[in-house]
């Protein structure tokens, strides 16, 4: 079935997910700190359960944004995801996705990456599906839905000029 039998409003903690690793020496660098691209690749995967969680359909990635990576996970410890949709519009999700490394010895977290990530909910077909509208219970779900308001017309307007961007030009010759 390529569309939902109905679009009923999703809260937003429906769309929840944690996602946990073990950090092996196959996902690292020479340095016995985490890959970033394997970290990226994690986010992707968490960021899409709940993008399909919230839309009830296949989605994939448009964009990801604000991709930080704030301290190095050590191998041997485990990698904690935390996703959840912060906003739906027709046919994209805004999703946000913090990344914990953990000592498996101590149990202390620290906060190594986070980032934004933008989905579009395809058919089959690969034509744009609407999305449920994401009801926010608290002030502070309502805060973080005007903020990805305002980033997707920021994201939207950069786009537009992507290919004349200076940078890109450069790589393209």
């Amino acid at each position: 079935m390529d569309c939902p039998m109905t679009l009923a409003p999703r809260r937003g903690s429906e769309s929840v997910v944690e996602m946990t690793q073990l950090l092996l020496p196959g996902d690292a660098n020479a340095l016995g700190a985490a890959f970033g691209g394997s970290v990226m690749g994690w986010i992707d995967i968490c960021c899409a359960v709940a993008a399909q969680r919230h839309a009830r359909q296949n989605v994939v990635t448009a964009s990801m944004d604000d991709l930080h990576f704030h301290a190095p996970i050590k191998i041997g410890f485990q990698v904690i995801l935390r996703a959840r949709v912060l906003a739906a519009f027709k046919s994209s999700m805004e999703v946000g996705v913090t990344v914990h490394a953990e000592n498996p010895l101590s149990g202390e977290r620290q906060l190594t990456t986070s980032a934004l990530l933008t989905f579009v909910a395809l058919d089959r077909d690969g034509k744009k599906l609407p999305v449920p509208a994401l009801v926010c219970e608290t002030a502070l779900e309502q805060r973080a839905a005007d903020e990805a308001t305002i980033r997707r017309a920021q994201r939207l307007a950069q786009a537009k000029d992507q290919t004349g961007s200076t940078w890109f030009r450069l790589l393209e010759k």
